[in-house]
């Protein structure tokens, strides 16, 4: 159970082509710049001329132990680091104790120019080379890198490709799984009032091969209570282009319908709802559509997936 929230899922209608599913709580791009393992790393010249590890403990900062890039510093007796650590190290050498100065090791700059990296990420398909300073750039874009776990209910630091995250989502956070394209929801909560944090993930179904995550979540826009549904597509951007969805609340012959491209779960899902790319009701809207005495949220919403041509 979600902590600040206490919605409810109604099945409303149980056809086999209708991802019918209870809400289920939801639960955050791994550091680009994480130090890269020597096993992991091999180096080209750009004349296709091999290096060893020698080249390696020369671009390696003594004290953090990731790559250098400009501006690579100095001690007067040649001891090298890169200028995160040496801001740290209160100009004071930490291998001979010499005070650092303000010396750049122009000839290891130079050198690291003429060399090309594989991409971090070549163990799980990328088959990028790119320029030395050029490999955290490509490194913080490639495709390949792992996604983040989708699960909004609290953070999790858990990241994957797609079937990683979809067995953690299953096993480690109860998500339920379905199949189709349509879905037809009900959204229950005694105590509509109540909008302190409640962050809902309702499933995650399969479609065209495909899987999307049905969010629900209630917060306050400026003053104003507001409930906004929006759908998230487990792949990469320019994958989620390939797709639509549409959504649909209403009652008695009033309806609110959002249409729209699925959004990439590189995007997190604070981003997506800060941008307000979803369906948007407001509390006293969404308890009408209720019907009732309308003391009781009771929200129904609707929708389909489908595949650009």
């Amino acid at each position: 159970m979600n902590p600040g929230g206490s919605f409810g899922e109604k099945v409303v209608d149980s056809r086999p082509s209708v991802a019918d599913n209870s809400t289920v709580p939801t639960k955050s791009e791994s550091n680009a710049t994480t130090k890269t393992k020597k096993s992991d790393v091999s180096f080209v010249g750009k004349r296709g001329i091999g290096s060893n590890n020698g080249v390696y403990q020369l671009l390696e900062c003594s004290i953090c132990t990731n790559f250098m890039y400009p501006p690579i510093h100095q001690c007067p007796n040649g001891h090298t680091l890169c200028s995160n650590c040496k801001n740290r190290v209160v100009n004071c050498c930490p291998t001979c104790r010499h005070d650092l100065g303000n010396i750049r090791c122009l000839a290891l700059e130079k050198v690291a120019e003429s060399l090309e990296f594989p991409c971090k990420y070549r163990n799980i398909g990328c088959p990028d080379i790119s320029p030395y300073y050029n490999k955290l750039k490509h490194e913080q874009n490639c495709r390949f890198r792992p996604y983040n776990c989708p699960y909004a209910g609290s953070e999790c630091s858990v990241t994957g490709d797609i079937p990683t995250l979809v067995a953690h989502l299953k096993d480690d956070h109860m998500v339920d799984m379905h199949d189709g394209c349509t879905f037809n929801h009900q959204y229950v909560k005694s105590n509509p009032h109540e909008t302190e944090n409640p962050t809902w993930m309702l499933t995650v179904f399969n479609c065209f091969g495909r899987k999307f995550c049905l969010h629900f979540e209630a917060f306050h826009l400026g003053m104003a209570p507001v409930y906004m549904v929006f759908l998230r597509f487990m792949g990469d951007v320019n994958e989620a282009k390939r797709f639509s969805y549409c959504l649909e609340a209403g009652t008695d012959g009033r309806k609110l319908i959002w249409q729209g491209i699925p959004r990439s779960i590189r995007d997190s899902r604070r981003k997506v709802r800060d941008s307000l790319d979803g369906l948007i009701i407001q509390r006293n809207l969404a308890l009408y559509f209720s019907g009732g005495n309308r003391r009781k949220l009771r929200l129904r919403i609707t929708g389909r997936i489908w595949k650009q041509e």
